[in-house]
C-alpha cells in the first residue's frame, strides 16, 4: 500500500495505478509465456522429426588434447580419432603449443578490439605476410574464421552489374556469402564443365564474372577440375575464386593446395582458407590475393570490421604451424602415404569409397540410420568416426567420413580397416 501523506483520494489513485501496472506486467508475462510455449512445441516437433529420421547429431565430449588418440567422456579406453580435420597432426604438436604459450605471456589473451581501432599487433601483420608468401600472392587479410572470410568477400567485390557462378556443392559458408552480395547469381552442376560454360555464356553481359568453387569438397573428398575451370575462365574472361580449407598445408607436394596438386601456378585469382584445420587447428581464416582487393576488404568487409582480432596465442600457433609446413617437414608426404594405404585397404574389402586421392575418405552407405549405427559400433571397437547424413549431405547419400592424418601410423590405419571389415560384415554391408 502506497502512502504519501496525501488525502484519501490521492492514496486511492496510487493504489489503482499500482494495480494497473502490476496487472499489465502480469498480462505481458502471460502473453510472452503463451508465445514461448507455442514456439517450444514447434521446436520440439522439429527435433522429434530429426530423431525419427535417425539424423539427430549428438556431441561427444573429449576430455583430452586433439590428437590421434583421444579420451572421450563415457569411454573407458582412449579412442583412435579418424574424424578430425587435424590433417598434419599439428593441433597438439609440442612446438605449436609452446608458441601459443609464449604469445599468451608476451601479447596477452586477446585485444578487446577490432583491427582498425586498437586490435592490430605486429604478429597479425607478420602472419598475413607469411600467408601471402606461402600462397605466392601479394597480400592477405585475417578473419576469425574462413566462414567469416567467405561472408566478407563477395559483398565487397561484386556489384549488381557483376555475376557470380558457383558450383552447386560449394560449402555452406560460400553459399551464405554469395547470398549477401547483389551480383547476378548462377549455379552450375557439380564439376560439370559443360554446364559451367553454359552459365558463362548466359552471363556474358556482366561487368565482371567470378567462378566460385571449393578446391576440395569436404563431404565427398573430390577435387575441383581446376585446369578445365581455368581454360573456361580464360575463354570467357572470368576470375576464379577457390576455397582451400581442405587443401591448405597438406594437399599437393608441399601443401600449397589444389593448384599445386594439378601442377599449376597462380591459376587462381582469389584464395580463401583456414587456420583451423591443418595449420594448428585453433581458429582463424583468411583471404589472399591482389593487394587492391585486400586493401578494400580492410575498408569494407563487415566480418573484419566488426569482429575482434584473432587472439595472440591463436596467431602464434598458426604461424608456427605454417613455419613447420614451409620448412620441409615431410608431413604432406606422410598424409598422402596414409591416405593411399587406407583407400586401398577399404576398397579391397568391398566398401564403396567416395572422392579422389585425398585424406577425406567417405565410406558410402546410403542409409542414414545405417551410418549412425555403424559409427556407434566402430566406437565400440575403439575407432572414433562419425556418420554424416541429411542435411549435411543429400538424402539417401549418408556416409561415414574418415579423415586421415599424418600423425596416424600404418598400424592405426590397418586397425581401422579391420574394424570396418568386422562391423561391415555384422551389418551386411559387405560379405
Amino acid at each position: 500500500m502506497f502512502y504519501t501523506g496525501a488525502g484519501r483520494s490521492g492514496c486511492r489513485w496510487l493504489l489503482v495505478q499500482k494495480d494497473f501496472v502490476q496487472g499489465a506486467c502480469h498480462l505481458g508475462r502471460r502473453s510472452n509465456s503463451n508465445a514461448l510455449a507455442a514456439a517450444r512445441q514447434l521446436l520440439d516437433n522439429e527435433l522429434e522429426s530429426i530423431r525419427q529420421a535417425g539424423t539427430f547429431k549428438h556431441e561427444r565430449v573429449i576430455t583430452s588434447k586433439q590428437a590421434v588418440s583421444v579420451q572421450v567422456q563415457g569411454q573407458l579406453q582412449p579412442l583412435l580419432n579418424f574424424c578430425a580435420n587435424n590433417y598434419l597432426g599439428l593441433s597438439s604438436h609440442p612446438d605449436v603449443i609452446q608458441a601459443g604459450r609464449e604469445a599468451l605471456d608476451r601479447y596477452g589473451a586477446g585485444l578487446s578490439s577490432v583491427r582498425f581501432i586498437c586490435g592490430t599487433q605486429d604478429i597479425h601483420k607478420t602472419l598475413e605476410k607469411k600467408i601471402a608468401e606461402f600462397h605466392g600472392r601479394e597480400d592477405a587479410i585475417l578473419y576469425p574464421s574462413c566462414f567469416d572470410a567467405n561472408a566478407g568477400l563477395f559483398e565487397v567485390l561484386l556489384t549488381p552489374d557483376d555475376a557470380v557462378i558457383s558450383d552447386e556443392l560449394n560449402h555452406a559458408s560460400i553459399i551464405d556469402g554469395i547470398r549477401l552480395c547483389k551480383a547476378k547469381k548462377f549455379r552450375y552442376k557439380h564439376k560439370d564443365m559443360a554446364d559451367l560454360e553454359e552459365k558463362l555464356k548466359e552471363s556474358q553481359n556482366a561487368r565482371m564474372r567470378l567462378i566460385v568453387t571449393d578446391g576440395v569438397f569436404s563431404m565427398d573428398g573430390n577435387v575441383a577440375p581446376l585446369k578445365e575451370i581455368g581454360q573456361l575462365a580464360d575463354q570467357y574472361k572470368s576470375m576464379i575464386f577457390i576455397d582451400e580449407c581442405h587443401a591448405t598445408g597438406f594437399f599437393g607436394a608441399t601443401g600449397r593446395g589444389t593448384e599445386e596438386y594439378f601442377g599449376l601456378t597462380n591459376r587462381v585469382d582469389i584464395i580463401n582458407s583456414t587456420l583451423g584445420k591443418a595449420l594448428g587447428g585453433a581458429a582463424g581464416g583468411y583471404t589472399t590475393g591482389p593487394k587492391e582487393l585486400i586493401h578494400l576488404l580492410r575498408q569494407r568487409a563487415r566480418p573484419y570490421l566488426f569482429s575482434n582480432s584473432l587472439p595472440p596465442p591463436v596467431v602464434a600457433v598458426a604461424q608456427k604451424a605454417l613455419e613447420l609446413v614451409m620448412g620441409g617437414s615431410g608431413l604432406s608426404q606422410k598424409v598422402a602415404a596414409n591416405t593411399a594405404r587406407f583407400r586401398h585397404g577399404i576398397t579391397s574389402a568391398g566398401f564403396q569409397i567416395l572422392g579422389e586421392n585425398h585424406p577425406i575418405c567417405p565410406v558410402f552407405l546410403g542409409d542414414a540410420k545405417l551410418a549412425a549405427t555403424m559409427a556407434e559400433k566402430m566406437l565400440g571397437r575403439g575407432i572414433y568416426v562419425i556418420g554424416f547424413s541429411y542435411p549435411v549431405v543429400p538424402k539417401g547419400k549418408a556416409r561415414i567420413r574418415v579423415q586421415i592424418s599424418a600423425a596416424h601410423s600404418f598400424d592405426d590405419i590397418d586397425r581401422t580397416i579391420e574394424a570396418f571389415i568386422a562391423v561391415g560384415r555384422e551389418l551386411n554391408v559387405i560379405h
